[in-house]
């Protein structure tokens, strides 16, 4: 069995929102970030031991949290021990904005994965991007390279539009698929 792994931060509760449907869609084990930026007991054992890591970020003024890239530092120690070599790959992020700049973190997330040596899926979806196409519609931001998600910054987390939460299933769907694929 296929053994993927969500690891991520969330500030207010949306990423984790969308942390949960995308390991849903993967059956995969969620490893939370806390506010300090660390991860619980064991947590570099499990990451060592995935066959896909899915990260998940807020993008906060224009790129990571800082307890993410707290996280994403301290990976240095797997990167010099080569532990994630061809490893799979993929990554999320929200922001109140439609935009709000996610394209920026999903780079770094890209960059952080091929920097372990690692294989990166994209989104795989075509965007919801016709006249009659609304939020409740798949990619209905337009993603490639992984999973946006807008967050409205005045509501909770049970208020990110239908249609993202529908593409976070999907997406740690397709993350899982591949790495299945590769493992043989």
């Amino acid at each position: 069995m296929t053994q993927v792994v969500v690891v991520f931060h969330s500030g207010y509760g949306h990423t984790q929102r969308v942390a949960q449907l995308v390991a849903e869609g993967a059956n995969a084990e969620l490893l939370p970030i806390d506010a300090d930026g660390n991860l619980p007991a064991g947590g570099w054992e499990t990451l060592n031991a995935a066959d896909a890591i899915i990260f998940g970020t807020p993008t906060y003024m224009g790129g990571p949290s800082w307890q993410f890239k707290k996280f994403a530092d301290a990976s240095s120690k797997a990167w010099f021990g080569r532990q994630w070599q061809d490893k799979v790959f993929g990554g999320f992020t929200n922001s109140a904005s439609m935009n709000g700049d996610k394209a920026a973190t999903l780079i770094q997330l890209q960059t952080l994965a091929s920097q372990h040596g690692g294989l990166w899926v994209s989104l795989g979806l075509l965007p919801a991007n016709t006249l009659a196409a609304t939020r409740n519609d798949v990619n209905n931001l337009g993603g490639s390279v992984g999973l946006l998600v807008q967050s409205p910054s005045d509501a909770g987390a049970d208020k990110i539009p239908q249609g993202d939460l529908d593409t976070a299933r999907l997406y740690g769907a397709r993350v899982a698929a591949v790495a299945a694929k590769l493992r043989g």
